[in-house]
């Protein structure tokens, strides 16, 4: 399971920068580095910033953070999980300089945060996942909806051996979990809901762990979590990548986001600014799909 707190503190001191512009303008065409890309490149950043949030993106946000205090050493940069609407309510009421959020956020928390802002990094596909003995290639989306509400309780049902279906869960609150319910239970006008005998987790490490180690279970994991330790699922044929998902595919994807209450101060301004930079995207691009 991956840790919930991140502290990343560099100490050596940067030398010359062979790059003067290596965080560019994002809202302005221009060759000349803004203010905040000039104190990126220089180093001469200083300060604390706090985020917390989705565990689907704590852990992209950490990478992000290592290679930006790479190049600013009076930086410290601090990276807590909780999940989604612990991001949101961390931001909205100050507590974090950085909140985030693995699904849009909703209308009611705008209602009660009305400053927020919402700052798309990047976006991530979630992919349905057997324990590895499970020999099921793929799904069609109402299949898995009926899984998922329980009403599909045999994978005899889906092709699968004669086995009684176990369903693994992300919790209320998750980013991931809403995204799910968004893009697959509520697909197709559907108004299907996840069974109460799901079996809940507290992250995407839990998840993939009870997965790949219970017999006959299936629960879903954001793309950045895969590995060979479970079994991944297509949906009506089509595999879950990023390639499939920028060709319009794989319909299964939700934006990563980060917020802010207002206008976010020069510190958090710069690093977002370097997460949107080329530079940070392609430290994205590694594991997740980039927003440009």
């Amino acid at each position: 399971m991956r840790r919930n707190l991140f502290i990343l503190t560099v100490l050596f001191m940067v030398g010359s920068m062979v790059l003067s512009a290596c965080v560019p303008d994002l809202s302005v065409e221009t060759e000349q580095p803004t203010a905040t890309e000039a104190a990126v490149v220089s180093g001469s950043l200083s300060g604390q910033l706090q985020l917390a949030g989705s565990t689907t993106v704590q852990p992209l946000a950490e990478v992000l953070a290592e290679a930006f205090l790479a190049d600013n050493p009076d930086v410290t940069i601090e990276v807590q999980g909780g999940g989604s609407s612990v991001g949101v309510t961390s931001a909205g009421e100050n507590t974090v300089e950085i909140g985030m959020a693995s699904r849009n956020v909703k209308d009611s928390e705008f209602e009660t945060f009305a400053d927020l802002q919402v700052i798309t990094i990047a976006y991530d596909g979630i992919a349905i996942i057997t324990n590895p003995d499970l020999k099921i290639s793929s799904l069609s989306v109402e299949q898995v909806q009926a899984i998922f509400a329980g009403e599909i309780t045999n994978y005899s049902e889906v092709g699968g051996p004669d086995a009684e279906i176990v369903v693994v869960s992300r919790e209320e609150g998750s980013g991931t979990r809403a995204a799910f319910e968004e893009l697959v239970m509520e697909a197709n006008d559907s108004e299907a809901v996840i069974t109460e005998n799901a079996i809940l987790q507290q992250s995407n490490g839990q998840i993939r762990t009870t997965v790949s180690t219970t017999p006959d279970t299936i629960g879903y994991l954001s793309f950045g979590f895969l590995d060979e330790s479970v079994n991944v699922v297509a949906i009506d044929g089509v595999a879950p990548t990023v390639a499939n998902v920028k060709n319009n595919t794989y319909i299964i994807f939700r934006p990563l986001n980060m917020l802010t209450n207002g206008e976010p101060g020069e510190l958090a301004q710069a690093f977002l600014d370097y997460i949107l930079s080329d530079a940070g995207q392609e430290i994205v691009a590694k594991e997740y799909i980039t927003v440009k």
